[in-house]
C-alpha cells in the first residue's frame, strides 16, 4: 500500500524562537517544543534575539519579559517597530503577574503571556492557536502579493501601517512623502470618512489622487480586525483608464477615448483637437457612448464612467 502523500505545511514545521536568559528554562521548553515537531531556536539575550528573530522569520516568540541588559518588553518594541518582523506574535514569558507588568507586555505588542513557572501543555496550547492564526494571515499576505495587489492595512488608533505588500509600498513612497511607518494624513482621513459611511450603511467613495497623468485610487475593502483597517491601492494612467471603459461598456477604443475626455470635462472641440477629429465626428461617438451606457446627456455617462474609473 503506497504511502500517503503529506501536504507541504504538514511537511514544514513551524518555527519557534524562545528567548530567555535561564538555561533551564530553555531546556525545558526546548525539549517540550521539540517533541512536539516545532523547529525550535533559542536566544539568551535582547541583541541575539533581533538578530535571529530578523534572519528566520519564526511563526511565534516566546519572549522572557525580565532579562539583563535589554528586556523582553524593549525587545518587543524593537520587532513590532520592524516591518520584517512586526507581524510575529509575541508570547511573554513572566513570573510577574501585577497588573502593571501585564498591561506593559500588552503596550509592548505582545499576543499574550504565560506565567512562571513555566508549564509546557500551557505553553504548547498558546502557541498552536497563535501559530494557527499568523499562519493565515501569512497565507493571505503571500497570495495578495503574488496576485500583485497593492494592499496596505491601517491601524485606526493612531495611523500606523501595520503591513503592505511590496507592490503598495511602492506605490506609498511614489505618492506620499515619508510613509514608511505612519499612513499620511490624507489617507487616514479619508479612511475614517469611509469607515463612518460603511458603519452607515452607505457605499464609501473611493480616493483618488492626480501626479501629473498618473493616479492613485484607494478602495476601503475591510477591518482586519478590531482596529485595522484594509485599502487596496491602484494606479491609473490616461491608458489604463481608457481600457476599464472598453471593458465596462463595451466600446470602441475611439468611443472609450471620447468619454474619457468627457470625464475630464472636455467640450467636443477640445476632443477633437486631442483626438485629431472634428466636433461633429466626436458627438457621432458620444451618440453611440449614449446608447451603450442607456442615458442622454454628457453629465449623466460622465458620472457612470467616473464610477467605473474610480472603482465604484
Amino acid at each position: 500500500m503506497p504511502a500517503p502523500i503529506l501536504s507541504n505545511e504538514r511537511l514544514i514545521s513551524d518555527i519557534v524562537l524562545i528567548v530567555d536568559d535561564i538555561p533551564e528554562n530553555l531546556a525545558l521548553l526546548h525539549d517540550a517544543l521539540d517533541e512536539a515537531g516545532h523547529t525550535v531556536l533559542v536566544a539568551t539575550n535582547g541583541e541575539s534575539a533581533l538578530q535571529r528573530a530578523r534572519q528566520s522569520l519564526p511563526d511565534v516568540i516566546l519572549l522572557d519579559a525580565l532579562m539583563p541588559g535589554m528586556d523582553g518588553f524593549e525587545v518587543a518594541r524593537r520587532l513590532k517597530a520592524d516591518f520584517a518582523t512586526q507581524h510575529i506574535p509575541i508570547v511573554f514569558m513572566t513570573g510577574l503577574t501585577e497588573t502593571e507588568h501585564v498591561v506593559a507586555a500588552f503596550a509592548a505588542g505582545g499576543a499574550d503571556y504565560v506565567t512562571k513557572p513555566i508549564r509546557p501543555p500551557e505553553v504548547l496550547a498558546r502557541i498552536a492557536a497563535h501559530v494557527q492564526n499568523a499562519r493565515q494571515m501569512r497565507q493571505a499576505r503571500s497570495a495578495l502579493d503574488a496576485f500583485g495587489q497593492a494592499t496596505v492595512a491601517v491601524r485606526a488608533a493612531d495611523g500606523k501601517l501595520v503591513w503592505q505588500t511590496p507592490l503598495a509600498r511602492r506605490l506609498m513612497n511614489d505618492y506620499f512623502a515619508n510613509p514608511e511607518h505612519i499612513a499620511p494624513e490624507e489617507l487616514i482621513a479619508w479612511i475614517a470618512a469611509a469607515h463612518a459611511a460603511r458603519h452607515d450603511g452607505r457605499e464609501p467613495q473611493s480616493l483618488l489622487i492626480a501626479d501629473g497623468a498618473r493616479r492613485l485610487l484607494a478602495s476601503f475593502h475591510d477591518q482586519t480586525g478590531d482596529d485595522e483597517w484594509l485599502v487596496v491601492l491602484r494606479e491609473e494612467n490616461d491608458a489604463s483608464a481608457v481600457e476599464s471603459l472598453i471593458a465596462a461598456f463595451r466600446l470602441t477604443q475611439r468611443e472609450a477615448e471620447v468619454l474619457y475626455w468627457v470625464v475630464q470635462g472636455k467640450t467636443s472641440k477640445d476632443i477633437g483637437d486631442i483626438l485629431g477629429s472634428s466636433p461633429r465626428t466626436v458627438n457621432k461617438h458620444l451618440e453611440h457612448v449614449f446608447e451603450k451606457l442607456g442615458v442622454e446627456t454628457r453629465t449623466a455617462a460622465a458620472n457612470l464612467a467616473m464610477g467605473k474609473m474610480r472603482g465604484g
